[in-house]
């Protein structure tokens, strides 16, 4: 079985027609959701790149692995995997699979995609690499204009300066763009591999939607800004919630921002996103032109989501709301019948679906679950719950999260708590966390938090053990004492 996987970076699932969207061109996208299994309720295990990446590449979460925090904005963490540690490319390569990956690596410093026995160019960081060689050699050998931009839209910070850029027009035909550079090296990558005629993985790893958003004319102004609904949570006061909320959106200088620029500029995300849909497009043409589609799984999904304004905010960070955490996620597996599925399920759960669809033994990938059997319409045990976490981005900030059907709970150790009922409030503007009616569903949710996360291994539930003392957690004598996160 052929793996080609499809990922993008920062990517609301809202954007896609087959998530509901009524106005965003990705006919690309929900042309394969229709023809496989589109995920309803697939999340992130955590909202950034760095750490999200190195658990899809280990099967771990990330307090396993350790990879914590983008390396660019490192907070003292590790900026790369341990030496020993389990990656499922090994495990495709013992099995002769040809290995490659072509886009945004961004899963450490000393080592890149090459050092996982990946085939393609290296393209380190967290944007577009506009000065990589390889992209330089690529506008050259097509006569195509450089990268250069002009009207930038920008913030202003609470000390007066520009903030960042968030997006501006970029002075290239759509040939020109790295999206387009991407998906032609991925074609010409996956004419290789069907030369060859071994089984192949195949990864393309757009740098976009992320921000800044920069795009030619065509998809700059695709979208006519008036046909935006702004983010309900918009209206976010920040009362109740922890402070950093209210400091991230100062940082990400929203209310600095005429509120007709941020329509404008949720509508050149869409541009964003259907300038990605049509490059995915140019791959899956290629897949059904080389009669591969028959012999190949496609995976599409994304690192995390983006905030495009919702609870006043840009980018991701030290927030686990629905809007960063949940993601696109499609799986076709050939043969098998196009359906939706409602169970909570993970990027990380990639990692075993890979190695299941390769027959690899997908035991060492510890914390991930395949999703063939989902895929074939089975219905499997499966957790009625969701787990979350986060380490911090510009400073350390460790949160924890469980969400189920209804209910979502999120610790955060430096700060207030959070408790969200999703059913009537899916905007999760109102903390109701020391809401009384809802006591018992919040000393549920801890409990099973807690009781998760000791199983797990994962030491933040030493961070919980103060909460026994205010009565949101029962007395256990079998509790251990405390010990230092990370000593494990």
């Amino acid at each position: 079985m052929n793996l080609l996987f499809l990922m993008t970076d920062q990517h609301r699932v809202d954007t896609l027609g087959c998530y509901g969207n009524p106005h965003v061109a990705t006919p690309n996208l929900d042309r394969l959701a229709a023809t496989g299994t589109r995920f309803d309720r697939f999340y992130t295990p955590t909202a950034i790149c760095t750490p999200a990446r190195a658990s899809l590449l280990t099967g771990q979460a990330p307090f396993r692995h350790r990879l914590l925090a983008n390396y660019e904005r490192n907070v003292g963490y590790l900026e790369d995997l341990r030496e020993d540690a389990f990656t499922f490319p090994g495990a495709l390569a013992e099995r002769d699979y040809q290995l490659g990956l072509v886009g945004k690596w961004h899963v450490g410093t000393h080592r890149n995609a090459a050092s996982y026995g990946f085939d393609g160019p290296d393209l380190p960081g967290w944007h577009n690499p506009v000065d990589h060689p390889d992209y330089a050699a690529y506008l050259a050998e097509r006569g195509l204009p450089p990268y250069r931009i002009s009207d930038p839209i920008r913030g202003t910070t609470p000390n007066g300066n520009p903030g960042n850029l968030l997006a501006a027009r970029l002075h290239q035909p759509v040939e020109a763009t790295f999206e387009h550079y991407l998906a032609t090296r991925a074609i010409e990558q996956l004419e290789r591999y069907a030369a060859d005629g071994r089984p192949f993985f195949l990864a393309t790893h757009f740098f976009g939607p992320h921000l800044p958003y920069l795009l030619p004319d065509a998809y700059f102004d695709r979208y006519d800004p008036d046909l935006v609904d702004l983010p309900a949570s918009i209206a976010e006061t920040f009362e109740g919630k922890p402070p950093v909320q209210r400091n991230y959106s100062a940082h990400w200088t929203f209310d600095t921002i005429p509120i007709e620029v941020t329509r404008k500029l949720i509508a050149v995300y869409w541009g964003y996103v259907t300038l990605i849909d049509e490059q995915i497009g140019r791959i899956l043409t290629r897949l059904d032109e080389l009669g591969l589609a028959d012999d190949t799984s496609v995976f599409f999904t994304a690192d995390h989501g983006e905030f495009t304004g919702a609870h006043r905010l840009h980018d991701k960070g030290p927030a686990m709301y629905e809007d960063i955490y949940r993601i696109p996620g499609i799986l076709r597996i050939p043969g098998e019948a196009p359906q939706v599925r409602q169970e909570f399920v993970s990027l990380t759960d990639c990692t075993a679906t890979i190695l299941d669809l390769a027959g690899c033994d997908t035991s060492p990938a510890v914390d991930s679950r395949s999703l063939v059997p989902l895929v074939r319409g089975e219905h499997p045990r499966w957790p009625e719950e969701l787990l979350a976490e986060f380490h911090g981005h510009h400073f350390p900030y460790p949160q924890r999260m469980i969400r189920d059907e209804r209910h979502k709970l999120i610790v955060n150790p430096e700060s207030v708590n959070e408790l969200y009922d999703l059913d009537t409030d899916p905007h999760e503007l109102t903390n109701r966390y020391e809401h009384p009616e809802l006591l018992p569903v919040r000393r549920r949710l801890m409990r099973r938090l807690y009781d998760l996360l000791r199983e797990r291994g994962d030491n933040f539930y030493h961070w919980m053990t103060p909460m026994f003392d205010i009565g949101d957690l029962d007395y256990d004598p079998s509790l251990s004492s405390f010990e230092p996160e990370g000593t494990a």
